[in-house]
């Protein structure tokens, strides 16, 4: 099998793939365990030293998203240093049609394109070593670093695929569907480097991993 038909493979694999996904989701019936939580509403805007701001979310971008809770605001250490996006959409059930939507299909539709990507570390001081995204994305002349995973049960996942997995077995084990998308984004100052970004929205995440089990539930 050639490249290309191997790509095209992969590509149904994982569209029926998706389609059981959803077809076993909705064959399920009773009452499904969604467990309590704060509202992301509720989020601190002081974490640390960063001040957050609230960055409301139009009616259409809503109803793309789905039912479930989201946040979208912008934290800052300081005036004079580059802002922090930070996202959250939070989906308590996943069985009515309501499912995350993956940053690699969103960002190029709002004109920006990845220019490097890779799964980098992400160190919490009292678990295990986890793997994020993180893309470089730019339009025209401006760059922005973005960091974001999926996020259920006290499980950190980079892959979209593996995300799909764990929410069918987890729908069997637990019967629960609930999962979030977690997102950061920063821009690449004028004579910044990406590390430098990278290393400014690492701090911020830093900041934010002991809060996130208050709002995206164990």
């Amino acid at each position: 099998m050639n490249i290309p038909n191997l790509q095209r493979a992969q590509f149904w694999m994982v569209v029926v793939m998706l389609i059981g996904v959803t077809l076993f989701l909705r064959s399920r019936t009773g009452a499904e365990n969604v467990p309590p939580r704060r509202e992301l509403a509720s989020f601190p805007l002081q974490v640390g030293e960063w001040k957050g701001r609230e960055f409301l979310i139009s009616d259409d971008i809503r109803e793309v998203l789905g039912d479930g809770d989201f946040m979208q605001r912008t934290y800052r250490r300081s005036p004079d240093e580059p802002y922090i996006e930070f996202f959250i959409a939070y989906f308590p059930t996943q069985r009515t049609g309501s499912t995350i939507h993956s940053p690699k299909n969103c960002l190029p539709g709002s004109g920006w394109l990845p220019i490097e990507s890779a799964r980098i570390p992400l160190r919490h001081h009292d678990g295990p070593t986890m793997f994020v995204n993180r893309f470089v994305i730019q339009r025209g002349t401006n760059r922005q670093v973005v960091l974001y995973w999926y996020q259920s049960h006290d499980r950190v996942v980079a892959s979209e695929y593996w995300a799909k997995f764990y929410l069918v077995a987890d729908a069997i084990r637990l019967n629960r569907t609930d999962a979030a998308l977690v997102r950061f984004i920063t821009p690449q100052a004028s004579g910044e480097s990406i590390e430098s970004a990278q290393g400014r929205t690492m701090s911020f995440v830093e900041a934010v991993l002991p809060i996130l089990p208050e709002f995206v539930p164990r």
